[in-house]
């Protein structure tokens, strides 16, 4: 079964734009669980621009399903994590400037961190997951650092301009996740996916898991989220049976 992760970033984003207390985020999680979204994917950021420390506490409290909870490699984000007691969390890299993560979390420069924080996570109760581009190198390493699970960054087959480039980046995708299938890792993706662009990764068999949010959140203010959510869980569960 392909599950989806619903990112609930943006309802935050929306609600610190006026400073009010809505649209809610809790409430949001809920909608989209109730519509089909498997577990709720959110980032504490270190600037909290969407986000905030008062919202993982209560979603978490609030939500059936599981929480995954993006966070930089920060000692501040660790004791976050280690705190609320997230289901899952997924190492991502972070930078103030970026409107959105740019790339993968770099495995190799970085193992004795990643492997130290994945060690505590672990002993914790949560599963750690690393976001990381489609790379041999990349996936190789974050199986030596210990951590079970991976999600590949599709930003670049999100945003490739030609069929060529489209294409080139798909298969790399598909290569990268039959390479971490191999190595025993479970593996997930997510960025930039949409409902144009998410069926050729939902085909892919090794994957078990994508986390999407602008696309449903912006989707969500035309139709809304429930909605959303169900024509984003179709259109994957589609693309996983074509490829049967």
């Amino acid at each position: 079964m392909l599950l989806l992760g619903v990112n609930i970033d943006h309802v935050a984003t929306l609600r610190n734009a006026r400073g009010t207390r809505y649209p809610s985020p809790v409430e949001a999680a809920l909608v989209a669980e109730t519509a089909g979204a498997d577990l709720i994917t959110l980032h504490l950021r270190e600037d909290r621009r969407h986000i905030r420390d008062a919202d993982l506490a209560v979603i978490r409290a609030s939500i059936k399903t599981r929480m995954n909870l993006e966070m930089a490699l920060t000692n501040e984000m660790l004791d976050n994590a280690l705190r609320v007691a997230p289901q899952d969390v997924c190492l991502v890299p972070e930078k103030r400037e970026e409107l959105t993560t740019e790339g993968g979390l770099d495995v190799i420069r970085y193992f004795e961190t990643i492997r130290h924080y994945t060690r505590q996570l672990q002993a914790n109760g949560t599963r750690v997951s690393l976001f990381i581009d489609p790379d041999d190198e990349q996936i190789k390493a974050a199986q030596e650092t210990g951590a079970t699970v991976i999600e590949l960054h599709t930003g670049r087959y999100a945003d490739a301009e030609g069929e060529a480039v489209h294409q080139a980046e798909l298969v790399r995708i598909r290569h990268a996740a039959l390479y971490g299938d191999e190595l025993g890792l479970v593996v997930n993706a997510g960025h930039g996916l949409n409902y144009h662009n998410v069926k050729p990764i939902a085909a892919i068999r090794e994957i078990r898991e994508l986390n999407i949010g602008h696309a449903i959140i912006a989707q969500a203010l035309m139709t809304g989220l429930a909605p959303a959510v169900r024509e984003m869980k179709t259109l994957m569960l589609e693309g996983r049976h074509d490829a049967r």
